[in-house]
């Protein structure tokens, strides 16, 4: 069983004993998200604690689209409450890049296939330049982030 995965229950347990009841919530919904990973496909597996990062992204970006659409329907309540959920499973992420490191992330994806290739890669090349950069970036900066890095950085070589 993954480390991360039983801090969440130990958390989880301290926050019933506390009463805290937005923790409680969250972490009992990201522990069932979990659990649904685990059994999904055609034979369940026990999740790494990258697995169980990569579903805790998933959740917290499923948070922060839903208070989005809360606030465009005017439901402030909701979207705040989205929002704090979002900033409890932000705590078990590891710290995010800021677009500074994500530039230089992607400029180094692209210099290093340069270097494997012998000749400067194009936009034909995003998705080899995009493997290099995602495994830098480790959960450490969203796709889409890193992606629109890649394409500046391949754009400018």
């Amino acid at each position: 069983m993954s480390t991360l995965k039983e801090q969440l229950r130990s958390d989880l347990t301290a926050a019933m004993k506390a009463k805290d009841e937005l923790v409680r919530t969250t972490l009992r919904s990201a522990l069932t998200a979990i659990g649904n990973a685990e059994v999904a496909g055609d034979t369940p597996r026990v999740l790494t604690d990258d697995d169980v990062r990569a579903v805790i992204t998933k959740e917290t970006k499923r948070r922060a689209e839903s208070a989005e659409a809360f606030a465009g329907a005017g439901r402030d309540e909701q979207a705040a409450r989205e929002r704090a959920e979002g900033e409890v499973l932000a705590g078990y992420l590891p710290t995010q890049l800021d677009d500074g490191q994500v530039a230089e992330l992607a400029r180094a994806a692209v210099a290093e296939l340069a270097a494997e290739t012998g000749e400067q890669p194009g936009m034909k090349q995003m998705g080899q330049v995009m493997k290099k950069a995602n495994a830098a970036a480790a959960g450490q900066a969203e796709g889409g982030r890193v992606a629109a890095a890649v394409k500046k950085a391949l754009s400018e070589a």
